[in-house]
């Protein structure tokens, strides 16, 4: 019960401020998602953050802000969450912290304040919002920052959860602390909380949210469209010939056409090691590549690692293939232009029948132009659309 005849406390207005957005029909479909980990008001907080699960308010600033001010920035750290910033984009931090965060939070603030432009939720003092940087993914963002104010000192890259401008903090190391089963709780929690809020919204008549309604695009099996992509770009036909004859049957006076496979051309893997790809992800990609080709069996398959040019290469042939995903050692970690990779296959004359490239999609330079065949894996990033191709993404929890 909310104090009544008294002014409300924090804790009380925070309360409310959630209230008022669960109540909200343009909201209705984050309700889920705002009831997903801790909520706490804390006076060691000097405005708000988030590690990605839990939320937490400063006390004296919560205090400063007006109510449509806070509903502002509980939707602020909500969509922190929704958008997995935490984990999708940790190697943008790794790159620059500031940037990173600052990158984040224009993503939201444009989002928001589209979403409200009578005031209902208004941004709070100090927030960062540029229209030039509505619907656009943090990275596109970071990496605009990144040209227009140049790399930063190394003093200034990581270690700290502090913004230099904005009004609220990133938890990043909160994030990391998480165990890898907190992590796919929290994944899944997420999942179900965005599709049980979308079916609310649906039966209420809701507008909803377009964000959100992306986030919820049927799911594909992405082992299956793996699959299909190998076996019907780089499978061998089997026909017969006359040119070779069949000798089993030679020395009884018939003379019978042989069968023959023909292997076709090579399969290149593309993989970035600009991002968040970790060892684990890498093993049970390249794993499931290689039972795959074991059925489709090109010619050969060769590994591309690739940052902002191609760092190392690594030529399977058919009999090799077992060794792929244990003898596979991944190079670079610098900055990314996939534009690198079909420049690479063109001046090496690779025969590639085709191409797959596995990558978070951090691509702010664009996504290449690809004369032949190609199939993108993106993971743990929905915000990604490539151009050109066939995309599936993956979620880590799935490898």
């Amino acid at each position: 019960m909310l104090a009544i005849g008294r002014e409300l406390t924090v804790e009380q207005r925070l309360g409310k401020a959630v209230v008022d957005i669960m109540a909200n029909d343009k909201y209705v479909a984050l309700a889920g998602v705002l009831m997903i980990g801790d909520r706490t008001v804390r006076d060691d907080i000097p405005t708000a953050c988030t590690n990605g699960r839990d939320e937490m308010y400063g006390r004296a600033f919560v205090e400063k802000l007006s109510d449509a001010e806070l509903r502002f920035l509980v939707l602020h750290e909500v969509y922190h969450k929704l958008y997995r910033h935490l984990t999708t984009w940790r190697h943008l931090y790794e790159q620059d912290a500031d940037l990173a965060n600052r990158a984040c939070d224009y993503v939201i603030n444009c989002k928001i304040a589209d979403d409200n432009p009578k005031g209902w939720a208004t941004m709070p003092e100090g927030g960062l919002l540029d229209p030039k940087y509505r619907d656009m993914d943090s990275a596109a963002v970071f990496h605009d920052l990144l040209q227009s104010e140049g790399q930063r000192d190394d003093s200034q890259t990581t270690g700290s959860n502090n913004t230099a401008v904005g009004f609220d903090d990133h938890d990043w190391g909160g994030a990391q602390e998480l165990t890898d089963d907190e992590q796919r709780e929290l994944a899944r929690d997420i999942d179900e909380a965005i599709r049980q809020g979308a079916l609310i919204a649906g039966k209420m008549g809701s507008g909803g949210d377009r964000s959100i309604e992306e986030l919820l695009k049927p799911q594909v099996d992405w082992r299956e469209v793996l699959r299909e992509f190998v076996t019907s770009t780089c499978t061998g036909s089997d026909y017969s010939t006359w040119r070779r004859p069949n000798r089993r049957y030679i020395a009884t006076g018939h003379y019978m056409p042989s069968g023959i496979t023909e292997q076709v051309g090579e399969l290149v893997v593309a993989i970035d090691t600009s991002g968040s790809i970790g060892t684990s992800e890498l093993t049970q990609f390249l794993s499931e590549v290689k039972g795959i080709c074991d059925t489709a069996r090109p010619e050969r398959v060769r590994v591309l690692y690739w940052d902002t040019a191609v760092c190392a290469e690594e030529l399977y042939e058919t009999h090799e293939l077992d060794e792929l995903p244990r003898s596979t050692k991944p190079a670079g970690g610098g900055g990314t232009n996939v534009e690198c990779v079909p420049a690479y296959i063109a001046e090496n004359n690779i025969n590639a029948q085709a191409v797959i490239v596995l990558t978070d999609g951090g691509l702010y330079r664009g996504w290449g132009t690809w004369p032949i065949p190609l199939l993108w894996c993106i993971l743990d990033n929905r915000d990604a659309k490539p151009d050109c191709g066939k995309t599936v993404h993956v979620t880590g929890r799935d490898l």
